[in-house]
């Protein structure tokens, strides 16, 4: 690897970051797992980190901060089966609302897109689901967008709070 060497005062338009050779390799911030319980993200402690969802042995609801546009938010199922409890992933209130959809890989027949209405959805329900990979991002300081794949028997759905 090369060294570059600078003569004189550099400028960054942003904020330098010192980073590590482990940072580097491991792309950031190592996951956090989320318990099975109720959950209310902070940004400091969650944005721009794999969350892992594990088995829950109920329904379970995932509230997010307020949106910063920016912020992400990844979710992934971290358990072994298809649940037989719902994961819901909710915004601070209906005023913050999903812009996408969830494509749904049905174990029972046919894959599907489920979209949020993208005026006032501010809920998503997987219901049953297995698999998943939910990717979220502020879009501003009102809406987020939401994108991914959720496997099931049973499809998501998009509603208001």
């Amino acid at each position: 690897m090369a060294n570059t060497t600078f003569q004189g005062p550099v400028r960054s338009e942003t904020t330098v970051k010192t980073v590590s050779i482990t940072e580097i390799i491991t792309m950031g911030d190592a996951p956090v797992a989320l318990g099975d319980e109720d959950k209310t993200l902070d940004a400091a402690t969650h944005s721009g980190r794999v969350l892992a969802v594990p088995a829950i042995g109920g329904n379970r609801t995932i509230t997010l901060p307020a949106p910063v546009a920016g912020q992400t938010y990844k979710f992934i199922y971290a358990g072994a089966a298809e649940e037989t409890e719902n994961l819901i992933i909710v915004t601070p209130g209906n005023s913050n609302f999903f812009l996408g959809g969830i494509v749904h890989l049905d174990s029972n027949a046919d894959n599907v897109s489920v979209y949020s209405d993208g005026d006032s959805n501010s809920q998503l329900t997987l219901t049953d689901s297995g698999l998943f990979e939910i990717n979220i991002v502020a879009k501003d300081s009102t809406n987020y967008y939401i994108w991914g794949y959720a496997e099931g028997a049973d499809a998501p759905a998009f509603a208001d709070q």
